[in-house]
């Protein structure tokens, strides 16, 4: 929804994307230690910092989708008699969704770097954790068996979100490309 407001209006652009990149130019690992402290050991902050580091890429991209669109497209909707509701209903928000899905995609393997970050941080449980615990065992098969999971589970989370994104969006792609590569 963010991105959808940030790429509408030029004045919520203006004002908000430098906020935007100020917030992501914030290392994430140097906030994890704050929100373990304000939430504990566990899996909230986990999922804060997998949100936190998916956020950016997906607000960006749809803000640009939205903002992509050519205005003299906008001009002739409105000369047709839509309204400003209406081009974004009708032609702003669907035009956005292949950006959506390629930041999703993006956004799923970044969200698994973020939660192993805080599980190496502080957590109790997870394969983050585990690859500590085992890397200060001198486990190395197994730090290497829990970074194979990971790329399993990335491989399969991205894949999972291609087959939404063409099933979606396959009115977005040419018929020689595939919208899943």
């Amino acid at each position: 929804m963010l991105g959808i407001i940030v790429g509408w209006s030029r004045t919520i652009y203006r004002g908000l994307y430098p906020v935007m990149i100020g917030f992501n130019s914030i290392p994430k690992v140097a906030v994890v230690p704050i929100l373990i402290i304000w939430f504990g050991i566990g899996v909230v902050p986990a999922v804060l910092t997998a949100f936190l580091i998916s956020f950016f890429p997906i607000v960006v991209n749809v803000a640009t989708g939205l903002a992509a669109m050519e205005p003299e497209l906008e001009d002739v909707l409105r000369a047709l008699g839509a309204r400003k509701l209406d081009i974004m209903l009708k032609v702003g928000i669907p035009r956005t969704q292949p950006y959506l899905f390629g930041s999703l995609k993006v956004a799923i393997t970044l969200a698994f770097v973020g939660t192993v970050m805080s599980e190496t941080i502080g957590a109790n449980s997870g394969l983050g954790h585990l690859m500590v615990q085992a890397g200060s065992n001198f486990q190395m098969p197994l730090v290497f068996a829990c970074l194979i999971g990971l790329a399993v589970e990335g491989i399969a989370m991205y894949a999972v979100f291609a087959y939404v994104e063409a099933y979606f969006t396959r009115w977005a792609f040419r018929s020689s490309m595939s919208a899943a590569g």
